[in-house]
């Protein structure tokens, strides 16, 4: 075949065509001139990370060229750029409570963009940050004084607004530590109510129990209508506060309370009618973060039986109505189950190896031998030929008449996929490489006039992955994996013209459980095909040797093997709530998050005599029917006088430490309780902090009640008695030997 190319139409004249890279500068260059000197000077700006001047060349210039589309379209670039550095310095400087400098962020973010959609957000949030910090100063102080509950409140404002608020966060860590778990229920009493009192009654009226709390503590006490005052009542208790005497007496008295300020509270009976009547109700919108809404509502239905509560699956919010204790129980359980679910990083690698070799040797003879009369135009007549003519028959074979084969053929494979999946805890992941083959159906209806419908679907062939990962608390990985590889065979042609195909396919599932960044290799998925086939002169073929002469022999072996590695990495794992948090007081099953019925482990609950050497603090007077125990007789004092100090050796944070002090010689003695005012806070009150003066008769005793504060958490602090004195009935002096330990362990927050 020959080409033939005219070239007249060319000019005569050749030309030098310039080259691409040459053009190019051309062309840059030109558009170079013809941009405009602000874009220029902008671009300069911004690659020196000057954005504020480059923005301002730009919106001078276009407000001199309104019309100038590329000024435009520089602008808002530079301006997103600049609001975008600016966002990021807001919340880099909300953070970390710079407020000035978030401010002066702020005025440059509304002089680019007024109309910024973040701006009134960012507005609020600073407002409610500075808010913020200045409550938790507050907290802090509270915190120092002991007054948990109001610390508690205050956490828990600040968390409605804002509920990973990590100031807020360490206050409610540090309140449930400092407070044992029967007390987390209560609510902040004042003062009077941690007196310390000793009830001893037999058949005694309850309106005579409560006229004695009254007096002693200047506790006001109201009843309602349906309290039977005249109830008998029998009840010994010792060294217990009046806020415990009061709990006891109304919980076996079927009664409840409510407190109506620092030194009031109202009595009624514990029955539905009176708490609907009596009991504060709260309205509460608690918004939810990670939880389903429907399922912590359920929850909080069936452990806390909640009264009113209402759900919106549209903000994730929930609405809960009824009484503060079961409110704190409720915002309890919702901060222990509002968690951010975990994500896995899942590296796979999967590999296709396939290796293929073919060898044929031999000599191809011709399969066929042909005899016959020859056609005039070449082959062999047709039809029917006179046997007359056999002298002109003739022998034929195809041509060539011997094929040498001599062929050797290797090949190998290798497939490659690398994906990366992030997947949320429990969710299914799938991957899917390869192809799609369609598939034709055809449908026909012979009813009438014969018709032929078709329909095309279509069939995935390749690699699918399927995984499903479970993260474990330990930082281990439990995965489901499923995987399949299929491939083409060869298409097959259907009744009517249809196509169909045949699939070869390997597939395998299993579990697997892995630690973080540990890889596993699954192997062995192999495809292994060995063929051997041969042609030739039938029985020639077969001698050896000497058998590829008359013969072809063709060996084929293919084998493919499938490998996946895989390998989890945790994005975030379960972060777990803090103790104070899942170890939630529940209150009685018929009033859940009520008060506690527990008294302090050193308060004496039974009968016992009320005489004695000394009187328990705020001793009531008993009735007439309760007999006092004969006074111990007096000994003969002593030439040295002998005082034992007993304290609780080890109590919670927060917990109450009782101080027993006991004259065991005949002397008066007088002293000091000195303790470390910054670690413990007595419940007496004093003038001066860290003593506490103490007269203690002839075979006497005293008891003091001390709270240990939050700063003595995981320290060993000592109560001592100093200042001591002994005097004698006559005024005489002695010396005081002091015994027992002092020593109090504070365990450390768990």
């Amino acid at each position: 075949m020959k080409l033939q190319v005219s070239t007249s139409s060319l000019p005569s004249t050749r030309r030098a065509w310039p080259q691409p890279g040459a053009l190019a500068l051309a062309v840059v260059l030109a558009l170079a001139g013809c941009a405009h000197p602000a874009l220029r000077e902008a671009d300069e700006l911004s690659r020196a990370n000057q954005l504020n001047q480059a923005y301002a060349v730009l919106d001078a210039a276009a407000q001199k060229e309104p019309q100038d589309h590329a000024l435009r379209a520089a602008q808002i670039r530079v301006r997103t750029q600049l609001s975008n550095r600016l966002l990021m310095q807001i919340e880099g400087a909300r953070a970390s409570s710079r407020w000035a400098e978030a401010q002066a962020a702020m005025q440059s973010l509304r002089e680019i963009d007024p109309k910024h959609p973040r701006l009134a957000f960012f507005e609020s949030e600073l407002q409610r940050g500075q808010k913020q910090e200045a409550t938790l100063l507050t907290a802090r102080s509270l915190l120092r004084e002991g007054k948990l509950e109001r610390v508690e409140a205050l956490a828990r404002d600040i968390l409605s607004e804002s509920p990973q608020h990590p100031g807020a966060r360490q206050l409610l860590s540090q309140v449930a530590q400092a407070r044992p778990l029967e007390q987390q229920g209560s609510l902040e009493l004042g003062p009077a109510f941690q007196k310390p009192v000793t009830l001893e009654f037999r058949d005694a009226p309850l309106r005579q129990v409560f006229e004695a709390l009254s007096r002693s503590s200047n506790i006001n006490f109201v009843f309602d209508k349906d309290v039977r005052s005249d109830t008998r009542i029998t009840i010994f208790l010792r060294n217990v506060t009046l806020d415990e005497a009061m709990r006891v007496v109304l919980n076996t008295q079927q009664l409840d309370r409510k407190l109506l300020n620092d030194s009031s509270v109202l009595i009624f009976p514990n029955t539905s009618a009176k708490q609907r009547e009596h009991q504060e109700l709260i309205t509460r919108t608690l918004y939810l973060a990670n939880a389903d809404v429907k399922q912590v509502q359920a929850m909080v239905r069936t452990i806390a039986k909640v009264r009113d509560i209402h759900v919106d699956e549209r903000l994730n919010l929930m609405v809960v109505r009824d009484t503060p204790e079961v409110l704190r129980l409720v915002e309890r359980l919702i901060a222990s189950v509002d968690l951010p679910e975990p994500e896995v990083m899942l590296d796979v690698e999967v590999m296709e190896l396939a290796t293929d070799r073919v060898d044929e040797l031999g000599l191809k003879w011709p399969e066929q031998l042909s005899f016959g009369l020859p056609a005039v135009g070449g082959g062999l007549a047709t039809g029917q030929v006179p046997i007359g003519q056999r002298d002109e028959f003739r022998g034929f074979v195809a041509n060539p008449g011997v094929v040498a084969n001599l062929r050797g053929s290797s090949g190998n494979v290798n497939l490659l996929a690398n994906p990366k999946i992030r997947v949320r805890n429990r969710e299914k992941a799938k991957v899917h490489i390869g192809q799609k083959l369609p598939v034709f159906t055809t449908t026909t209806n012979f009813t009438g006039q014969t018709s032929v419908a078709a329909s095309v679907s279509y069939l995935d062939i390749g690699l699918k992955l399927d995984v499903e990962p479970t993260i474990q608390l330990d930082n281990d990985v439990v995965i489901k994996v499923g995987l399949e590889v299929s491939n083409l065979i060869r298409q097959v042609t259907g009744p009517g013209g249809t196509t169909a195909y045949e699939i070869g396919q390997r597939t395998t599932s299993t579990t697997l459980r892995l630690n973080d960044g540990e890889t596993q290799v699954l192997a062995g998925l192999i495809n292994d095909e060995d063929r051997r086939t041969a042609s030739g002169i039938p029985g020639l073929s077969g001698i050896p040797v000497l058998g590829s002469l008359f013969g072809s022999r063709n060996d084929t072996r293919a084998k493919t093997e499938v490998v996946l590695l895989i390998t989890p990495r945790i994005v975030r794992n379960l972060a777990l709530p803090e103790a104070s948090l899942t170890r939630t007081p529940g209150g009685t099953d018929a009033s859940p998050g009520a008060f506690s019925g527990l008294l302090r482990p050193n308060a004496k609950v039974g009968v016992g005599p009320s005489g004695g050497g000394g009187a328990a603090p705020a001793a009531l007077a008993a009735p007439r029917d309760v007999q006092a125990a004969p006074a111990a007789p007096a000994a003969a004092p002593a030439s040295e006088a002998t005082v034992r100090l007993e304290v609780t050796p080890q109590v919670t944070p927060g917990g109450t430490i009782s101080v027993t002090l006991r004259n065991e010689s005949g002397l008066s003695i007088r002293g000091e309780v000195e303790y470390d005012a910054n670690l413990l806070q007595s419940m007496q009150g004093g003038t001066t902090p860290g003593r506490l003066p103490v007269e203690l008769p002839a075979r006497g005793d005293k008891v003091f009640v001390m709270r240990a504060l939050p700063a003595s958490t995981g320290k060993v602090t000592s109560i001592e008695l100093g200042s001591v004195q002994a005097t004698g009935p006559n005024g005489e002096s002695s010396s005081v030997r002091l015994e027992g330990s002092g020593l109090v362990t504070v365990e450390a927050a768990r």
